[in-house]
C-alpha cells in the first residue's frame, strides 16, 4: 500500500511537469509527514551524505572535460580522420558519422554532446551530397547515443554511484558492447545507404589518413589518457575524471588553440548548469531511495520476485520492458536514480552480476535517447536539421531495430560485457 502511494504521488507531480528533482523531494516530504515517523528534519543529512560521495565528483569533471572539447574543434578533427578511414564505403559521410560519434563518445562521456559536436558538421554536409534529411538525422541521432554506452560515461558513473558498483569495472564493462553496437551501427547505415543508392566519397591515401589521424591525436590520447590509467591503477575514476578536465582544457586552448579565453566563462558557466542539475536530481534521488529503503520496498519486491519462480531470464525481460516504457518519458540519470535502488537488490538476489546488470541498464537508456516523446538525441538533432519529432522518430527506426536486436545478445550474453573486466582481473 506504501509503495503504491510513494509511486502515485511521484507520478502525480511528474505528470504536472514538475522537474524530477523537485517532484522527488516533494513526495518524499510529502510521504515522510503524512505515513511515517521518519523525523523531516533528517531530508537536510540525507541530501548532505548523498552527494558528498567521492566518486561523484567524476560527473563535474567528466561534463566538464566534454564541453571544453565541444567547444575546442576536437570534433571536426575526428570527423576528417573517420571520412578518410570509412568515407569511401557505401553511405560514404553516413558510415564516417558513426565511425566520427564513436570515437567523440570515447572522450566526451555524453549522448547529447557528441550528437551536437558531430551532427552539426556531418548532417548539413549530408544534405548537400544528397543524402535524404532521413538517413543523415537517423545515422547520427542513433550513433550519438554511443556517448553513454563507450566509456568514460556519465550515466555508468551515477548508475555505479547508486548501486555502489566499481566504476573503473563498468567502464572496462563497456568497451566490447561499445565495439559491437558500433559496427552494428555501421552496417545498419550501410544497408540503408545501398539500398537508396546514396553516395560514397573518394578513397583517401595511407599518407592522407595518416596526416587526419596525426591532427585528431591528441583528442583521441584522451581515451588512454582515462582508461589506460583507471587500469594501470595510477588514479582512480574519479581522478581519471579530474585528468581528463585539464587534459581537455590543455589541448582545447594551447594544442589546438581553439578555444580562447573570452569562451572559457561560458564553457564553465554552461558544466556548472549542468552539474549543479545533476547534483541535485542525485540528492533527491538519495532522499527516495532512503524513504524505499526505509519502508522495505526494494526487499519485498525482490523476495516477490524470487518466490514467484520468474527466474533471471523472465526478470531480465520484465526489466527491459520497464526500462523500454520509462526511456519514452523520462531521461536517463532520472530513470536510474529511481529505479536502481529497486531493481538492482532483485537483479543481485537472482545472481546477475551487477557490472552486467549495469551495461544492460546502460543500452536501454541508449534506446531511450530515440525514442518519443522525450528522446534528447532526437531534440538535438531535430534542432540540427528542423524537423519535426514525427519525422525525427521515423527517422531513426532502422538503426532502433539494430539496437533492440542488440539488447537482446547484451541482456542474454554476459560474457559480451564482462570478458574484458574478468580478463583485466577487475571482477
Amino acid at each position: 500500500m506504501n509503495a503504491a502511494i510513494l509511486f502515485g504521488m511521484l507520478i502525480v507531480l511528474m505528470a504536472v511537469g514538475m522537474p524530477v528533482g523537485v517532484a522527488l523531494g516533494l513526495t518524499v516530504l510529502g510521504f515522510m509527514a503524512g505515513f511515517t515517523s521518519v523525523p523531516v528534519e533528517s531530508v537536510a543529512l540525507k541530501m548532505f551524505t548523498g552527494i558528498e560521495k567521492f566518486e561523484i565528483m567524476a560527473i563535474p569533471f567528466f561534463i566538464l572535460a566534454g564541453n571544453f572539447l565541444t567547444s575546442g574543434g576536437v570534433a571536426r578533427r575526428m570527423i576528417n580522420f573517420a571520412t578518410a578511414m570509412v568515407g569511401h564505403i557505401t553511405g560514404g559521410l553516413g558510415m564516417s558519422a558513426v565511425l566520427a560519434c564513436a570515437l567523440f563518445a570515447a572522450v566526451s562521456g555524453s549522448s547529447p554532446a557528441t550528437v551536437v559536436a558531430i551532427g552539426s558538421i556531418l548532417i548539413p554536409a549530408m544534405l548537400k551530397q544528397g543524402f535524404s534529411l532521413r538517413f543523415a538525422a537517423g545515422s547520427v541521432a542513433s550513433a550519438g547515443g554511443l556517448g553513454i554506452l563507450i566509456p568514460p560515461s556519465i550515466v555508468m558513473v551515477m548508475y555505479a554511484v547508486t548501486t555502489n558498483s566499481s566504476i573503473g569495472a563498468l567502464f572496462m564493462a563497456g568497451v566490447v558492447p561499445g565495439i559491437l553496437l558500433a559496427v552494428m551501427l555501421g552496417v545498419a547505415t550501410w544497408w540503408q545507404a545501398k539500398k537508396h543508392g546514396f553516395p560514397r566519397g573518394p578513397k583517401e591515401s595511407w599518407s592522407a589518413r595518416w596526416r587526419y589521424f596525426r591532427e585528431a591525436i591528441w583528442g583521441l590520447l584522451l581515451i588512454v589518457v582515462v582508461m589506460g590509467g583507471i587500469y594501470s591503477g595510477i588514479f582512480t575514476a574519479t581522478e581519471a575524471a579530474a585528468m581528463s578536465a585539464v587534459y581537455a582544457f590543455v589541448i582545447a586552448m594551447f594544442v589546438y588553440k581553439d578555444l580562447t579565453w573570452k569562451h572559457i566563462p561560458k564553457v564553465l558557466l554552461d558544466s556548472a548548469n549542468m552539474s549543479s542539475m545533476l547534483l541535485f536530481i542525485i540528492a533527491s534521488a538519495v532522499l527516495f531511495s532512503f524513504i524505499l529503503t526505509s519502508e522495505q520496498i526494494p526487499q519485498r519486491m525482490a523476495e516477490m520476485i524470487v518466490q514467484s519462480g520468474l527466474g533471471p531470464i523472465g526478470f531480465l525481460v520484465v526489466v527491459n520492458i520497464l526500462l523500454l516504457l520509462a526511456g519514452n518519458i523520462m531521461e536517463p540519470s532520472s530513470i536510474i536514480l529511481i529505479l536502481a535502488p529497486i531493481l538492482f537488490p532483485v537483479a543481485v538476489a537472482l545472481g546477475i552480476d551487477p557490472i552486467h546488470f549495469g551495461v544492460i541498464v546502460t543500452v536501454n537508456m541508449e534506446i531511450g535517447m530515440i525514442t518519443p516523446p522525450v528522446g534528447l538525441n532526437l531534440f538535438v538533432a531535430s534542432g540540427i536539421t528542423r524537423a519535426g519529432m514525427t519525422e525525427m522518430t521515423m527517422a531513426v527506426l532502422p538503426w532502433l531495430y539494430t539496437m533492440l536486436v542488440f539488447l537482446i545478445l547484451v541482456t542474454y550474453i554476459p560474457e559480451i560485457s564482462l570478458a574484458l573486466p574478468r580478463a583485466l582481473g577487475m571482477l
